[in-house]
């Protein structure tokens, strides 16, 4: 994101409430694909950020074209612990003198956890409950936390709705719950102030375009633009809320500053449309020939992926009831935008 965000744009009122703030924010998994870009927002509305990352799926790079973007006084309040969540001490040591913690750090992804269960729990499960604590031992902390729509499992009904969730299908899934348990039980034990926020597909610049466990739409812009193969898993009917990572920035930044009636929730987060694998093949070819490019990749069907359900909807108007939550970008307009972010970075990538 080059500029101030459209939807702070669109709440003057709400932008000079934040920049009136001498607050320090601490992120977590700050140098990843959302980390980064809630970092980014937050030092361009003129706040004070630590950020906390162990490079594991996150990149140097992404702090790198932070600070490209940024003029040096923004950059000047930016400061960056190297470690890992796991660590306890590390977790207290970030989260001293905070206010707000953004908490994105984790291992994604269902085939990772089914191929690693044990280091998804380690870094899911026990690293949560290491900031839930630094943030409960520090005091007056408001914590969000990326929680995930996988928590729906096997709950068949569309929408989606928070209060209304089914069985986990994977580890990650299973992984996802327990913050949302421990969460509750660290409200109600201790008092601390915390929301969830389940996350529907995100996508956008500085998303992971490499690995075995890349996300779909890098995935897909990748091989569109090699000509490669690219592969769909099942008939291509299963369909996701696809959500452009500004409305993610969105609603973490919305619920930290949110009214006190919408603390202890947990809230979708998404743009209230499901679109198909097909039909997502589809805006990602008119996003590219808007571009100017043309795709020539072939397609190739694979099987369905363990762990996936089949389709999935959010419900978003609680978020845009308690925390204000107003989506921007849909999927054709996110693609737009991030479009020329994913050519760049392929080019890049090629030399």
């Amino acid at each position: 994101m080059s500029e101030l965000s459209e939807w702070l744009n669109n709440d003057p009122a709400f932008t000079a409430r934040i920049r009136s703030e001498d607050k320090l924010w601490l992120v977590t998994g700050a140098a990843g694909f959302i980390g980064s870009n809630i970092v980014e927002t937050l030092l361009r509305l003129g706040q004070r950020v630590r950020a906390l990352d162990n490079f594991a799926t996150g990149y140097a790079r992404n702090l790198d074209d932070l600070q490209s973007t940024l003029d040096a006084q923004s950059w000047s309040r930016f400061e960056f612990i190297q470690a890992d969540i796991r660590d306890a001490q590390a977790c207290r040591d970030a989260c001293r003198g905070v206010s707000y913690v953004l908490h994105q750090a984790a291992l994604g992804s269902v085939p990772r956890s089914i191929d690693d269960p044990l280091t998804t729990n380690a870094v899911n499960v026990s690293g949560f409950i290491n900031m839930l604590d630094a943030a409960r031992r520090e005091g007056d902390i408001r914590f969000v936390y990326a929680a995930s729509s996988s928590t729906y499992g096997d709950e068949p009904n569309l929408p989606k709705i928070e209060e209304r969730i089914g069985k986990p299908l994977s580890p990650y899934a299973a992984t996802k719950v327990f913050n949302e348990i421990y969460a509750d039980i660290f409200r109600r034990t201790y008092g601390l102030k915390a929301i969830g926020l389940r996350y529907f597909n995100v996508f956008g610049p500085r998303q992971d375009p490499h690995g075995a466990y890349a996300a779909v739409i890098p995935l897909w812009v990748k091989a569109m633009i090699t000509g490669s193969v690219l592969q769909i898993n099942g008939d291509g009917e299963t369909s996701r809320d696809f959500c452009f990572v500004e409305n993610t920035v969105q609603a973490n930044i919305r619920a930290a500053l949110s009214d006190d009636a919408a603390w202890g929730e947990v809230y979708n987060v998404a743009v209230g449309q499901r679109t198909s694998l097909n039909d997502l093949h589809r805006a990602i070819a008119e996003a590219l020939e808007q571009e100017g490019l043309t795709s020539s990749s072939s397609i190739f069907h694979g099987p369905k992926r363990a762990g996936d359900i089949r389709h999935s909807l959010a419900d978003v108007s609680k978020a845009m009831r308690l925390l204000g939550y107003d989506p921007t970008h849909d999927l054709v307009a996110g693609l737009r935008t991030a479009m020329p972010w994913y050519i760049n970075f392929f080019r890049k990538d090629a030399e």
